[in-house]
């Protein structure tokens, strides 16, 4: 569907239409191919099973709205989905987010400093543990991981229409203290997660 939609051109893509039930229940993520959609204006993601959205994302560069509501597996999006210059508009279900100001519900752990991915297959990672089943380049500056190893955080920003919790994979700490101001009303720096980071009071 994905090479069908690059090669037409067309601007409003929703792939679990031509999907049956139990097609779309198998879907857990999309392919890192969707960075060939750079005509489509509109992703449309409603009521899928998803649990993650790969990087490529931030190459889809008409994206003007992303609408994955009722999506209640998807809590977090990477951070590579700010590189859409073109977004404005979302429909997330807000409720489920990691953070979100309703519920608070506390980010997973993500090991503190480097995590080195020597000997790893960086094709075929463990996306429980590494929250990616691939991290080839930084999500701040485009660039390779090095050796150095991978600096995992989260932060909350303004996407288009929602505030989102984004998992960065930084290629240093520079990368890192580069990111953005995290969104008012969230917690106030990158973080790795974990029950003892300290978040706002809900608000209702």
């Amino acid at each position: 569907m994905i090479e069908e939609a690059a090669d037409d051109g067309r601007e409003v893509f929703q792939p679990l239409t031509e999907l049956s039930p139990e097609e779309r229940r198998q879907i857990i993520t999309l392919p890192p191919t969707i960075a060939k959609l750079t005509a489509v204006k509109h992703l449309v993601l409603y009521g899928s099973n998803l649990v993650r959205v790969p990087p490529q994302i931030g190459a889809m560069t008409s994206l003007e709205e992303f609408s994955p509501y009722t999506s209640h597996r998807l809590h977090w999006f990477p951070y590579e989905l700010t590189r859409c210059p073109k977004l404005v508009r979302s429909t997330v279900s807000t409720r489920s987010l990691y953070g979100n100001f309703k519920f608070r519900p506390p980010f997973p752990r993500l090991q503190p400093g480097p995590a080195t991915l020597d000997g790893l297959d960086h094709t075929d990672l463990d996306p429980g543990v590494r929250g990616a089943t691939a991290i080839h380049k930084c999500s701040v500056c485009d660039q390779p991981i090095g050796p150095s190893g991978v600096h995992q955080v989260w932060i909350s920003l303004r996407v288009a229409t929602d505030v989102l919790p984004l998992l960065v994979n930084a290629c240093s700490s520079a990368c890192v203290q580069a990111l953005p101001q995290p969104a008012d009303g969230y917690v106030p720096a990158p973080h790795t997660g974990g029950s003892e980071i300290v978040q706002p009071d809900p608000r209702w």
